[in-house]
């Protein structure tokens, strides 16, 4: 295969990828802190079409992305109310969150369907890394976007792994009441995160609008919220893991644009559906190795903390 063809298609994977690793590594935040959110769908898409529209009215993408955050991160704290303080299904809640996501960015993207991106996010080279052969041309000669991803998911792993409040959180998500125990604030650490992972979901939505296809469709995520979810299992709530999953999966959402370019003929509609057929075959596979002590979820995942039964 020619060089340049396999630049270009690492180069397309990456970018594919990048909303599905902004979600990914809110998911991780938040599902270290115990909490199960499936309502990423629904969160990408509403932030999706707040930073569309506030991009529109302002000309300035950094606000669209400003409004995308809190968006997405307004509809985690619904979550987080229902599930942390009314202790309410995480899996009722996250299901439910979707659904209202899907409807309201319908309502409130009517009006923008249609009307091109005034603003968006084009590739930069990053100086000092562009010119690397093979490692530039991939990775830094991308939009600010995807630069900045990679600055988050590095962060979160050092969160996670090198300091004391990311050892509080992973004590929190294995066991709230023995954390509780000793002095830590298990409902202001779970609100947080699950904020958190809000605020990264809403920017992986965002990114769809103003930088990989820049408009307003309906249902524009096409289910990689769901994606985002299954790659965190995948990722065995890694962060660098997720990062390397995010691009494996953006590989595969694009396959079948490059499979057409080199001549080949495939059913696209086979072609859309091998991301999910991975997704699922990924699950297969970590449900297999369920025994494992690598794969291991949180152990209170998907249990609300009652603080009196402690």
């Amino acid at each position: 295969m020619d060089y340049q063809v396999v630049i270009s298609t690492l180069t397309a994977a990456v970018t594919a990828g990048t909303p599905i690793l902004y979600a990914s590594l809110g998911e991780i935040l938040c599902e270290k802190s115990g909490n199960l959110n499936l309502g990423v769908e629904g969160m990408m898409l509403v932030g999706a079409v707040c930073g569309f529209q506030a991009a529109v009215l302002t000309g300035n993408p950094w606000i669209g992305i400003l409004a995308a955050m809190l968006a997405g991160g307004a509809l985690a704290l619904v979550h987080a109310f229902l599930t942390i303080t009314l202790k309410a299904s995480q899996v009722v809640s996250g299901l439910a969150l979707t659904i209202f996501g899907t409807g309201l960015s319908s309502f409130i993207g009517k009006k923008l369907i249609g009307i091109p991106a005034p603003v968006k996010f084009s590739k930069t080279g990053f100086p000092g890394l562009e010119k690397i052969p093979f490692i530039g041309e991939v990775f830094f000669q991308q939009d600010l976007l995807i630069y900045l991803s990679y600055g988050v998911a590095i962060i979160i792993w050092i969160y996670l792994y090198h300091t004391n409040m990311g050892l509080k959180l992973k004590a929190v998500g294995e066991n709230p009441a023995a954390a509780d125990a000793v002095g830590i604030q298990v409902t202001k650490i779970q609100y947080t995160h699950v904020f958190l992972g809000g605020v990264l979901a809403g920017i992986g939505g965002a990114y769809l609008s103003l930088a990989y296809a820049p408009s307003w469709l309906e249902n524009m995520t096409a289910g990689r919220g769901w994606i985002a979810v299954a790659l965190v299992i995948f990722a065995l709530w890694h962060p660098l893991r997720a990062m390397a999953g995010a691009y494996i999966f953006g590989g595969l959402d694009i396959l079948g644009y490059r499979v057409q370019t080199l001549g080949m003929t495939a059913s696209p509609f086979l072609m859309k559906m091998i991301p999910y057929l991975f997704t699922i075959g990924v699950l297969i596979f970590i449900s297999a190795r369920k025994g494992s002590q690598h794969t291991a979820a949180p152990a209170s995942l998907g249990v609300a903390y009652h603080r009196e039964e402690r």
